[in-house]
């Protein structure tokens, strides 16, 4: 069994008597997770809220109601809590009980749950994300040496716990994945009237992969106007399908302002929305797809180190750039990321000039660990 670094802080957290949130795409474990925090219980409730069942016994119920479900159990599991209507105003109701059981909850998307989740139960609950595996998760269950010699396979195949644990049905796992899971829980969500155009979306944010994306160039390629493709990016971002960095922008007259870039939270995903499973030797997106792991691994590994850096990535009209800025306690690191090739060994003169102070390397192959490693998180090293 491959150990999830959140795990520990999630069993400590038990203590504090508050619900917990486990957030995540589907398929990324997170039920596999919450089998591993029965630690030490033994009256248990499991509620699978895909199931009709399980959302009647919790939809629409009073505080007494919920006392009376819940109460008899040390432990209770709420997953895909999604699917439940009002989910956030029931969760505040179960935080204000402060019953002896500890709830925990999952949800395979923050649509819905994020708007009403936070607003009304502030202060009840403990939030994580949940990501694919993590290179350092993997190199804990084997090694570093184990997990480099297999960096060209996890840039095209990606982390999913599926694909890790089964390698030799991983373009299947995917294409399964990516038409049958990635998208359900949004377009079961109102207001999407259009399923297709969010799967060419996604096909033409996968392509773009790497690069600065105007939203209006999206709006003329795929016929609808900007705001329809900011909501819809927007929706996929709330299901851990992509996530998006602004620009940064302080200083300098001809800094870009309003630049995004856009990642994939899993380079297999991406990959699969393509159905292109090349090998690097045969590709010409490998800059792109080691940038993309790069990144999203900086994102797994602030949020379990519970890191609350800010990520952006710069770039000027002459076309000067740094792939990425992780600013934090007002300091900003700098990182450019090289597969191979000659990297410069400085920051562009203008950068350097206007924001004295900053730090910068070049992130390689060679020297990728310490960059993904969660802080106090040792790996083997053989």
């Amino acid at each position: 069994m491959i150990k999830r670094i959140i795990k520990g802080s999630v069993l400590a957290d038990y203590k504090r008597r508050k619900v917990i949130v486990l957030l995540g795409a589907r398929q990324v474990g997170k039920t596999t997770l919450l089998s591993e925090l029965q630690e030490g219980k033994e009256k248990i409730l499991f509620l699978n809220c895909d199931n009709a069942d399980d959302v009647f016994s919790m939809e629409g119920k009073t505080t007494t109601e919920l006392k009376h479900l819940l109460s008899p159990y040390e432990l209770v599991f709420i997953d895909e809590a999604q699917r439940v209507k009002n989910i956030g105003l029931t969760l505040k109701m179960i935080g204000d009980l402060k019953l002896e059981t500890q709830v925990v909850v999952t949800g395979s998307s923050s649509l819905g749950m994020a708007d009403e989740i936070n607003e009304p139960a502030t202060g009840r609950l403990i939030e994580y994300n949940l990501f694919p595996f993590s290179l350092p998760e993997l190199a804990k269950n084997s090694s570093e040496k184990e997990e480099s010699r297999l960096l060209e396979s996890r840039m095209v195949y990606g982390l999913y716990p599926e694909v890790v644990t089964e390698p030799g049905d991983a373009k299947r796992t995917l294409m399964t994945l990516t038409n049958n899971y990635l998208y359900k829980d949004l377009f079961t969500y109102k207001g999407i009237k259009k399923p297709e155009l969010i799967q060419k979306l996604v096909r033409a944010l996968a392509l773009q992969l790497g690069s600065e994306v105007s939203y209006n160039e999206l709006s003329s390629l795929l016929g609808v106007d900007k705001s329809t493709i900011e909501n819809y990016i927007n929706l996929l971002e709330k299901c851990f399908i992509v996530f998006r960095l602004d620009s940064f922008c302080r200083n300098l007259r001809n800094e870009i302002k309003k630049g995004k870039k856009i990642y994939f939270y899993d380079n297999g995903v991406r990959n699969a929305v393509l159905s292109n499973f090349a090998p690097l030797e045969l590709r010409n997106d490998v800059g792109a797809l080691w940038e993309n792991l790069m990144v999203s691994e900086r994102v797994k590994r602030n949020s379990y180190s519970g890191n609350f850096a800010q990520l952006f990535f710069w770039r000027t009209h002459e076309q000067q750039e740094i792939d990425l800025i992780e600013e934090q306690d007002g300091v900003l690191h700098t990182f450019e990321f090289k597969w191979n090739g000659k990297a410069r060994n400085s920051q562009p003169k203008a950068f350097a000039n206007s924001y004295p102070g900053s730090t910068y390397e070049v992130i390689t192959p060679e020297n990728y660990w310490r960059f993904v490693q969660s802080e106090g998180w040792c790996l083997h090293k053989m």
